[in-house]
């Protein structure tokens, strides 16, 4: 049976076909609040894994996999806005500075669940008011963690990304493929898959 990709996200969905990893869509919802006192890597991981259990009850003879992205700003996690001022003031801001962005990956299955997190860093460049007016105007901030798409229109105002690209785009693949490996079905997905996919 093909991974099942816990999410409804087109990006992640994208990232899964780059890298030759055959998937079947099935979101899973859960509450996304963040607790009291929890770090941005505490909650991308809790999140992740609610997720794929969540998926995993539903699917249970399937490996299931999940992941959440969190930006985070001077220790603030910043989710998707809600509206074009709420956008518009994340973009303020991120523009001219650097920020972080925390991916946690969780994969359900055969009895088991494995997580893990990712960091990135990724820094703006400046950014006029007209800037920030008209990238909100093309509606992609909106349902994107920070109000932005590294892979998308945002990429203009992009200066430096250290760490995975995937990882800021929502699924760091190689550590995918890691966790995939640590299972027996995982295995055997990717030696299918072939050498496209990364097996570092």
């Amino acid at each position: 049976m093909p991974l099942v990709l816990a999410s409804a996200s087109p990006r992640r969905t994208r990232l899964l076909q780059d890298a030759g990893i055959p998937h079947v869509v099935a979101p899973a919802a859960v509450d996304e609040s963040v607790r009291p006192r929890e770090t941005p890597a505490e909650h991308v991981r809790r999140l992740a894994e609610a997720k794929a259990s969540a998926a995993a009850a539903q699917h249970p003879d399937a490996l299931v996999l999940a992941a959440d992205t969190v930006v985070v700003r001077d220790g603030t996690i910043l989710g998707k806005p809600c509206d074009p001022a709420e956008a518009r003031a994340m973009l303020r801001s991120l523009a001219g500075r650097s920020h972080e962005v925390h991916t946690g990956v969780a994969i359900a299955g055969e009895g088991r669940l494995l997580s893990a997190v990712e960091l990135a860093e990724v820094r703006f460049a400046p950014m006029t008011d007209a800037e920030i007016d008209w990238y909100v105007s093309t509606g992609e901030p909106f349902d994107k963690a920070g109000a932005y798409a590294v892979q998308g229109l945002a990429s203009r105002f992009v200066e430096a990304v250290s760490g995975a690209p995937s990882t800021v785009i929502g699924l760091p693949v190689v550590t995918v493929c890691r966790l995939l490996r640590q299972f027996e079905q995982g295995r055997r997905l990717l030696e299918a898959a072939g050498p496209a996919v990364p097996v570092r």
